[in-house]
Formats: structure tokens, sequence, C-alpha cells
């Protein structure tokens, strides 16, 4: 008994490895392929960027620009000191909820949180940071320029992100909040599968399918 049980845990393992690395093969491959392949950055438009913790991925966006704005929606009592909402750009993400709530960086990743987000959920949460634009790029925060009509398209995306109602909820820090969100999470559809979304929605060259932070900020 006791040898099958080992044989069968043993088994399990084995079984669980081969399918993280079909998922990581998957996801690069996945990354690599290119949509919208014909686009190109225009020299002059709207500026944006995607950034990364490690974890999640996010676009920052200017509040007021090509006839959209974001204020009305994203409201200075939202945010534990409403100071914050002074800050001229908003970065905008998407997860499932206790993976978002739970893992502000790798430093808080726990499996079970990990793995209960990646069989699926349909508790989302929009993260929304008030923050001013970037100083520089680098190896974590990249820039991109839109048309004003493709940024138009990505504001729709993320708009449609939200809940119909999004009740606010305090956030990590005094400057972010989180709001009720549609969609729902997978291992298949993750935070910075959202983010690739977005961008693809917009019209930007980017990967078919980008479940990881590696997979999105490589084309910029």
């Amino acid at each position: 008994m006791a040898r099958k049980m080992r044989s069968g845990v043993i088994g399990g393992a084995v079984a669980l490895a081969a399918a993280l690395w079909l998922y990581l093969v998957a996801g690069a491959i996945g990354g690599a392929i290119p949509v919208n392949r014909s686009w190109t950055p225009p020299k002059t438009g709207v500026t944006i960027w995607v950034e990364s913790n490690g974890v999640h991925t996010g676009l920052i966006v200017p509040k007021v620009a090509a006839g959209i704005d974001w204020r009305p929606l994203l409201r200075p009592d939202h945010l534990a000191d409403p100071r914050f909402a002074g800050w001229s750009h908003a970065s905008f993400g998407w997860g499932e909820r206790a993976f978002y709530l739970e893992t502000p960086t790798w430093v808080q990743v726990r499996p079970a949180t990990v793995i209960a987000a990646a069989l699926g959920s349909d508790r989302t949460l929009v993260h929304v940071d008030h923050v001013p634009p970037p100083r520089r790029t680098g190896a974590d925060v990249r820039r991109i320029v839109l048309r004003p009509e493709e940024y138009r398209r990505l504001a729709a995306y993320l708009r449609a992100s939200f809940a119909e109602r999004p009740t606010p909820e305090r956030g990590y820090y005094k400057w972010d909040a989180f709001y009720a969100a549609r969609g729902h999470y997978s291992a298949i559809h993750t935070c910075n599968a959202w983010t690739g979304a977005a961008l693809a929605e917009a019209g930007v060259k980017v990967g078919w399918w980008t479940p990881f932070p590696q997979m999105v900020l490589r084309w910029f």
C-alpha cells in the first residue's frame, strides 16, 4: 500500500511538472507570435507606458487625452489620500481578486493562491494607481506612442473591464484603489494576457497570447 501511494505521489508530481513545463513553453510560443503585424508607432500621438512589477503588468495612460477623461470614474475620494488624484496619469491592471490582494510582489506569492486563480475565477478586479508620468523607461517600463483612434480603442477596452457599477476598494497604498471588474480569470486569461489583449485591441503589434510579464514587455 505504501509503495502504491508513493508511486502515485511521484506520478502526480511528474504530471504536474510536465503540465507546468508545457504551459511555460506554450506561453513563450504564444508571446512570440505577433498580432497586428503591420503596426508601426506614429511619430506623435498619445504616449502610454506598459509596466511590470515582476508579477502583474499594467498600462499607464494620461487621465485626459484624445477626448477621453478618466477623472469622473477615478475620483479622489476613492483614495486613502485624495491628494494623489492630482497626478496626471493612471495605471490600469486587471486580475483575480485573491491573487491581486494577496500578491502585490513575488514575496507574497503563495502556491495555493496561484493554483486557485489558475483554475478559474469570476471574482476579478481592476487595479488603478494614480501616478505621474514615468521619468524614464527601463527593464520594467516601456514607452508606446498611439494614434488618437488607437488610444480611444484602448480606453474602451479598459473601461469595459470595469463592472457596470465598479464599487471602489482601498488599495495597497495611499494612491491606488481596486474596482469590481468583468471577466473570467484563469491560467489562460491572466492579468498579463489581459494587458496584451488590451494592446492588441488598440491595434498595437504585440504577442498573440501573453500570459507572463516578459511576453508583453518584449515587444516594446
